[in-house]
């Protein structure tokens, strides 16, 4: 079976890095995963912050693709690893949809961007959906982590 997501108001749109699940990380208050994720560009600076404190996802990824912010010179090597921190702190922060994981069973997760070809699949489904294995990967530690009761109610 494959679970595709892509826009946050559907069936599976609290996978997306836009959908309206805050959490606590590295001592801080990010609103989505979108923000965390594109302030690590810039680690330690002004830019950060300014990403930090954007009202919406969108506005964060604009930011964090504007090539007139000094890109930390290691983003290439570290991205999937940031990229997976924050959908851990998500999922590990908000008990309803580590439950939607968690309910995916084995399924396959697919980011249905048709315009991301590194973390979704692309327009032609050749991408490299990152996203999507992270989520896998993410829901693997959770498995392991979070165990189900007689009763189906997930606890730790």
């Amino acid at each position: 079976m494959k679970i595709y997501f892509y826009h946050t108001r559907e069936k599976y749109g609290c996978f997306s890095n836009f959908s309206a699940h805050g959490f606590e990380l590295d001592g801080l208050y990010w609103s989505t995963s979108e923000h965390y994720f594109q302030a690590q560009k810039f680690p330690k600076t002004a830019d950060a912050e300014q990403i930090r404190l954007v009202k919406t996802p969108k506005e964060a990824a604009k930011m964090g693709r504007e090539r007139t912010r000094p890109l930390r010179p290691d983003w290439e090597q570290v991205k999937d690893d940031i990229m997976q921190k924050a959908v851990l702190r998500k999922f590990e922060t908000h008990a309803d949809i580590r439950e939607i994981l968690l309910d995916t069973k084995d399924a396959e997760i697919i980011e249905n961007s048709p315009i991301d070809y590194y973390w979704g699949c692309g327009a032609n489904g050749s991408g490299k959906n990152k996203l999507g294995i992270i989520l896998m990967e993410v829901r693997e530690i959770l498995r392991h982590t979070y165990h189900t009761n007689a009763d189906n109610s997930l606890s730790e």
